[in-house]
């Protein structure tokens, strides 16, 4: 019986038990009525994000199964429907998302579940074709920033950050990029840290500050490329809210009233553990629909209509991801 099919019968309630093996590895095992396993998964261990000595062991599996390709400078995070950005890796290693201990799966459309190795204008990359939602993963944000550090410990020291967002400045049109200055951080200040819990100074301090969060260098670098471009390109503030629900038009207004410039709900968990790990970001948001003030209009968001903006976007924001990365100065990684 696989775990899947294993899970389909099990209560929602039943707790999952954890074993070490010989390996000194966390291995997870379902539980049927009377307690003991009842199926178990060899490839797809149970991972504690908050346990520097298992985040060694993802990495050194990730090395194992690549050799020195897993060796990577920059890393890049693709948004909702952004997933083409890793078409622009040359010479890839696709590495799926199931041969990686401890990484959930990817259910959300638009995000494919690979991490692919390989080059980008000749520099060293891994690009996350698909990220983790806290609201697939009942809001453990430590779980889905943990790639950020699966990453850091590969040898990042840039990373590039996109997503897909609704419009509240009322300058932005679909398809707009924004370069993302400062974040409000919804999940964070209600409690839903990635940084919540004991704290392990190898993963660096425990109080964190994330001013500059969004290198300015970096955004500086991305606007001369822009202008090089002839690319509108505007900066601003990102909300991220904890989803899967859209904003209403009451919360867009009260949004709007404390200076968002666009709505999502990602990206900031990232940041927020890149920022502790001493990883130097770039973000921007792509825009794909325009949020609603009134609530007596008939506007209804649909992710399908996020994947279309987002599809028909993807490859101005690829070439522009790509000239970003061509662009960054080596003698500073």
């Amino acid at each position: 019986m696989t775990k899947e099919s294993a899970q389909e019968y099990v209560p929602v309630n039943r707790l999952a038990m954890s074993v070490i093996n010989n390996n000194n590895h966390v291995d997870m095992f379902l539980q049927n009525e009377s307690g003991e396993p009842q199926c178990h998964d060899p490839v797809r261990r149970i991972i504690n994000p908050r346990s520097y000595d298992d985040l060694l062991m993802v990495a050194d599996a990730i090395r194992s199964q690549l050799g020195s390709k897993a060796d990577v400078e920059i890393g890049i995070i693709c948004g909702s429907g952004l997933g083409p950005i890793g078409d622009q890796v040359e010479d890839p290693t696709v590495l799926p998302y199931e041969k990686i201990p401890g990484f959930p799966s990817v259910k959300v459309v638009g995000h494919k579940g690979n991490l692919i190795f390989g080059h980008i204008a000749g520099r060293k990359v891994v690009c996350m074709q698909g990220r983790f939602h806290p609201y697939e993963h009942n809001m453990d944000l430590a779980l889905c920033a943990f790639p950020v550090r699966v990453m850091h410990q590969l040898g990042i020291k840039r990373l590039v950050v996109s997503n897909a967002a609704g419009g509240v400045n009322p300058k932005f049109k679909y398809g707009d990029l924004m370069l993302i200055k400062d974040h409000i951080f919804l999940p964070g200040l209600a409690g839903f840290s990635p940084l919540v819990g004991l704290n392990d100074s190898r993963f660096g301090a425990r109080f964190v500050s994330v001013h500059d969060a969004y290198d300015k260098s970096l955004r500086k670098l991305a606007m001369d490329i822009a202008r090089r471009q002839g690319m509108q390109l505007y900066e601003g503030i990102y909300v991220m809210c904890g989803g899967p629900q859209y904003e209403s038009p009451a919360e867009v207004l009260m949004f709007k009233t404390v200076g968002a410039d666009a709505l999502g709900m990602s990206t900031c968990h990232e940041v927020t553990v890149a920022k502790q790990c001493g990883i130097k970001v770039l973000g921007f948001s792509l825009i794909t629909n325009i949020a609603n003030t009134d609530a007596d209009s008939a506007v209804n968001v649909s992710h399908e209509e996020v994947l279309h903006t987002a599809k028909e976007a993807g490859d101005r924001a690829s070439k522009f991801v790509k000239d970003i990365i061509r662009h960054l100065p080596k003698e500073s990684l």
